[in-house]
């Protein structure tokens, strides 16, 4: 249950050429980095050139290309991520010409997966990424860097607050991007103040060949779905196109008395000229959990119990979440000459959240006894997003700029309802075997109103010599920030938060060789600030909104079908507490992460593709007031991970593919002075595709296992200490095209 808040590529895709990259003398590098200090950092990598068709039986000299085809949204070697992705203000970007650490994956890869929401998707194999596991909480949670990340701070083709509120299907869009580190320059200031990762979703758009493509799916234990994809292109040079995707799905999963429904309907609208481009989408989501996953917490003096069957619902079976979001976006972009681009967007979307289960669970004892209190809340917040900016190009003495100019505009009215306790709904139950009291009716009395508005404006510009083997970034963004508090119950304004702060950015980029590019950046991301409590000595004063600090440096290495990224990087974020002796609350807090990344993908030897890697991250908590938590490590993110994606595809059996999965994190801490902490646990996925035709149509045929062994571990929700990691779970889908 979650806290009640007061709240380029300078081209457009349709440009993009293919474009080889001279090598830069490994002998001028120090020269270009000397007297410029950002710190640490990331990477990621280019490309494969696409391999042509044998025109017949002509023979031909051998001609390499060195150039990457299709721009930085087309598919990289292997299918399951793209060549780059977006990066804010400055448009699409390859990933080589990227100066921060980004990853962009591709439709291919989430039907493969059979993902059902973004964790899916984005935890599978990102070394950066954690997940705790956990199926059915009432949001998704993941964290990036070792920062937690709101779901409330995706953004859709780059607009703030039009993606679902709290959990999000991903069966309408084509490409999920992971943008890693704080990117108040690049995208504006996150409604929920995000600092570890972005993540933007690029809806379905038309192909030039119609499709028709349905899908039957099936989880355990008792969960069946089908997904309807369509797509047609219309006019003289298929100008007009639509993209209609249909979701339903609804059963028991593999947690016991545990059930998912989910309904989406999302259309896709688009028309391309030869110097303009316009698009509009639709979506209607309809999420719902039944026995929804809370967590649970420990009475002081009892320590991490022995987890139970890993099917058990630790939490009661007839509390339920429901989350309802639709909403519309409209872009436009238009080529004003071959120098510059204009383009604007507007989104309005509306969320309503509805939540009656567990808001606290404790086990008081070794044997496991667990005393449940019920609590309710209602969210109903409307929201609107938009940006318009110009990006342009132009050459001054043999220097190249490409600059960028944006303004992004947010607003959301959020009314919340509900109550923290449910008068005689507690009880008491065991951990191994627990049985529920009966459910309870909603109530929901008003409690709290706010209204937030976000207006920023950024400028930056990417100066490029040595044949662009040098790229130099440097901008900046101001930000303000506008809460009104109001009375629930009257209307009344009762505290109005207005504020600004402006947050620059630099990197450097240097291509070292034609398939090697080194860079460092300074990067800073920007939270929105608090108002101290009425408990605290300064009670009511209003606070700044807080950066986040990122050095980075990196390295990416693309040998045409695979691709190495290395990173180092440093975050530097604020905290908030209230001093135990003067009792005056401030940001005298602080968490520091360091860590170093190391990432692959891509097809290492013919019929086998891979992704993965390994990171390490200290999350330090290096200011504090709670007792004993200076120095420590900060709760619920693990300091080691890896991760390995495996597919290989059958010489002896054409269309088969095995697919294997393996995720190892080591311990979390639970507590602030780390007393306390889930072990460590590694969990392994197997499956396999067949592609085959039936009566002449496409037909593929997926089959996965989740946790083959079953295991049993523990994982730390947002707002609580525990909860269960997802059982042994099975997927089965067939999708054929007509």
């Amino acid at each position: 249950m979650p806290k009640y808040r007061h709240h380029n590529h300078f081209m457009s895709p349709a440009q993009q050429t293919a474009r080889s990259t001279p090598a830069f003398p490994l002998k001028h590098l120090p020269a270009v980095l000397f007297g410029l200090t950002l710190g640490t950092a990331a990477m990621a990598a280019p490309p494969a050139s696409q391999a042509g068709k044998d025109d017949g039986p002509v023979v031909l000299d051998t001609v390499t290309v060195t150039g990457k085809a299709g721009g930085p949204t087309a598919p990289y070697a292997g299918g399951q991520v793209a060549s780059g992705g977006r990066l804010g203000l400055l448009g699409n970007k390859d990933l080589m010409d990227t100066p921060f650490s980004l990853i962009s994956y591709t439709g291919k890869f989430i039907e493969d997966l059979q993902a059902q929401n973004l964790t899916d998707i984005i935890a599978k194999t990102d070394p950066a990424v954690f997940s705790n596991g956990v199926t059915g909480a009432w949001s998704e949670n993941y964290s990036i860097r070792g920062f937690s990340s709101s779901t409330t701070d995706v953004t859709v083709g780059g607009l703030a607050g039009m993606a679902p509120y709290y959990r999000t299907t991903p069966e309408m869009f084509e490409r999920i991007e992971v943008l890693k580190g704080p990117s108040a320059l690049l995208n504006g200031m996150p409604p929920g103040g995000s600092v570890g990762g972005a993540i933007n979703l690029v809806p379905k758009r038309a192909g030039n060949e119609p499709l028709t493509r349905l899908t039957a799916t099936y989880l355990s234990d008792a969960q069946f779905g089908g997904h309807i994809d369509v797509g047609r292109r219309f006019g003289e040079h298929k100008q007009f196109g639509i993209r209609f995707n249909g979701v339903y799905r609804d059963g028991e999963g593999a947690v016991n008395k545990q059930k998912k429904k989910v309904q989406l309907a999302a259309l896709g609208l688009d028309w391309r000229g030869e110097n303009a481009r316009l698009s509009a989408d639709f979506y209607d989501s309809d999420d719902r959990v039944s026995g929804v996953i809370r967590g649970i917490n420990l009475a002081p003096g009892v320590g991490v119990p022995k987890p139970p069957k890993p099917d058990t619902l630790l939490n009661p079976d007839w509390s339920a979440v429901h989350n309802k979001d639709k909403g519309v976006i409209v872009r436009g972009e238009f080529d004003v000459n071959d120098n510059l681009i204009a383009y604007a967007a507007i989104g309005t979307s509306k969320s309503e959240y509805t939540y009656n289960g567990a808001v606290s669970a404790q086990v008081l004892n070794t044997a496991g006894d667990l005393r449940t209190t019920t609590g309710q809340l209602r969210i109903d917040l409307e929201k609107t997003s938009g940006e318009a900016g110009l990006r342009g190009k132009f050459q001054a003495g043999g220097v190249k700029h490409q600059w960028a100019l944006n303004a992004t505009y947010y607003t959301d009215n959020e009314r919340d309802y509900g109550r923290r306790a449910v008068p005689g709904a507690d009880w008491t139950t065991n951990l191994y075997h627990p049985v529920w009291g009966p459910s309870v009716h909603l109530v929901l009395p008003p409690i709290l109103h706010t209204k937030t508005r976000l207006v920023s404006y950024g400028l930056a510009d990417t100066v490029s010599f040595a044949q662009d083997k040098v790229q130099l970034t440097v901008g900046a963004r101001r930000q303000q920030v506008l809460t009104d508090s109001f009375n629930p119950v009257t209307g009344a304004l009762g505290s109005r938060y207005d504020a600004g702060a402006t947050s620059p950015a630099a990197a450097l980029l240097v291509k070292v060789k034609e398939n090697v590019s080194l860079y460092v950046n300074y990067i800073e991301g920007l939270s929105k600030g608090q108002t101290a409590p009425v408990t605290a000595a300064n009670a009511g004063e209003l606070f700044s909104p807080y950066k986040t600090r990122q050095k980075e440096i990196g390295l990416k290495v693309d040998s045409g079908e695979f691709t190495h990224t290395v990173s180092l990087f440093q975050i530097r974020r604020p905290g908030s507490f209230t001093d135990p002796v003067t009792n005056v609350f401030s940001f005298g807090g602080e968490q520091r992460n360091r860590g170093v990344e190391w990432s692959f993908f891509g097809v290492p030897a013919k019929g086998v593709r891979l992704m993965g890697g390994a990171a390490y991250v200290d999350p330090e908590v290096t200011r504090t007031s709670v007792v004993g938590g200076q120095g420590k490590q900060a709760t619920g993110i693990p300091k080691l991970q890896g991760k390995l994606g495996m597919e290989w595809d059958v010489p002896a059996v054409q269309g088969l593919t095995l697919t294997g999965n393996a995720t190892a994190v080591s311990r979390q801490y639970i507590n602030a002075d780390n007393s306390l902490a889930v072990p460590g646990r590694t969990t392994y996925d197997a499956g396999a595709r067949y592609a085959t035709q039936v009566a002449g149509r496409p037909l593929m045929l997926r089959a996965s296992i989740l946790n083959v062994t079953n295991k049993a571990y523990w994982g730390m929700p947002l707002l609580s200490s525990l909860a269960l990691g997802a059982p042994r779970t099975y997927q089965l889908s067939a999708t054929m095209d007509f």
